[in-house]
């Protein structure tokens, strides 16, 4: 029977709200793939994000717009990466595809893609981004959690981070500027992460607009996200990043997430894995992906009011591997 492809949103409400440089939002609408073929089925969940042009719309169009070609003779991964830029719609279908293959054959998606037997991780929990008293209120709420992710939005970053710090004084903490740092403010701030012992600061100028990071000696690793979305973007980026952060929804699946791995490791790069706000299903294949990265930013379950059923166990800040119930 070949194979057929179904498209469905999923609507999950967080746990407050979720707050970034570029907006608020409290609810994680995401897009996931489901392949079949009458009697295994394997599924992908991605999260389309507007600061790429991606609406939900238009990935659930690009998928359905594959479904007769996803029934062809021969369909695999490899012809997908030729009919689908790397992107949310791309990595639905990549990780649907692995999914259904393992299901099929009953070789998880582990040994199939060699990789060492997973175990379980410990994630970051994001703070959003707020007033510096709400921050404080955050942290000290989340002081019990070993590692923090704290979002911050340019103005007034260092006293957020200073609070941040009060709040949680014995946890880890790397910072996530989504971009809203500038040349002018980035000495100050990169002085008050040094104050606080931040260990890693993502994307602290606008992605295409990093050109003062070549040459700075930072005594923080820095670490690309907006700026980095496959391995093809490595090497312009190795004289101002420390370090990447990988997504599956920027790289179009686990497969290229792979080989992200992969080619960021021969250049001595630091590597997170980290995620959009999803549910377990979004999160199952990072998993994998993050078994010996330096950071592991898996949280969005932990955010969320509701997740799927059966989803990822958690236990405080580690994340257990998928059951193949829910993935893989």
């Amino acid at each position: 029977m070949p194979l057929a492809l179904a498209v469905a949103v999923d609507r999950f409400p967080i746990a407050g709200a979720f707050t970034i440089s570029r907006g608020s939002r409290t609810e994680a609408v995401v897009v996931t793939a489901t392949v079949s073929d009458g009697k295994s089925v394997g599924r992908g969940e991605c999260v389309p994000y507007a600061r790429y042009g991606e609406t939900v719309e238009g990935v659930v169009a690009d998928l359905e717009r594959l479904g007769p070609t996803v029934a062809e003779p021969g369909f695999d991964r490899c012809r997908l990466a030729r009919l689908l830029p790397a992107g949310a719609a791309r990595n639905a279908l990549d990780c649907a595809l692995w999914d259904f293959e393992a299901k099929r054959s009953g070789i998880p998606v582990r040994i199939a893609a060699g990789l060492d037997e997973p175990i379980p991780l410990v994630t970051a929990y994001t703070l959003s981004l707020g007033t510096p008293e709400t921050m404080l209120a955050a942290a000290r709420t989340a002081a019990h959690r070993p590692l923090l992710k704290v979002k911050l939005g340019g103005d007034g970053d260092p006293e957020r981070i200073a609070a941040v710090r009060e709040g949680a004084p014995e946890a880890r903490l790397i910072v996530d500027a989504n971009e809203a740092w500038r040349e002018a403010t980035l000495h100050p701030n990169l002085a008050a992460c040094v104050e606080a012992g931040v260990e890693l600061i993502e994307q602290p100028l606008p992605a295409g607009d990093d050109a003062p990071l070549v040459g700075l000696s930072s005594p923080i690793p820095l670490c690309a996200d907006e700026s980095l979305h496959t391995s093809e973007d490595l090497e312009a980026l190795c004289d101002r990043y420390d370090a990447i952060n990988v997504k599956l929804d920027k790289t179009g699946g686990l497969t290229e997430a792979l080989r992200l791995v992969r080619a960021a490791r021969r250049l001595r790069l630091r590597v997170m894995v980290g995620c959009m706000v999803g549910s377990s299903l979004a999160m199952a294949p990072a998993v994998l992906v993050a078994r010996d990265a330096d950071f592991v930013d898996l949280d969005g379950p932990l955010l969320l009011a509701r997740d799927r059923v059966p989803g990822l166990r958690y236990e405080g800040s580690r994340v257990f591997p998928p059951e193949p119930a829910l993935w893989g």
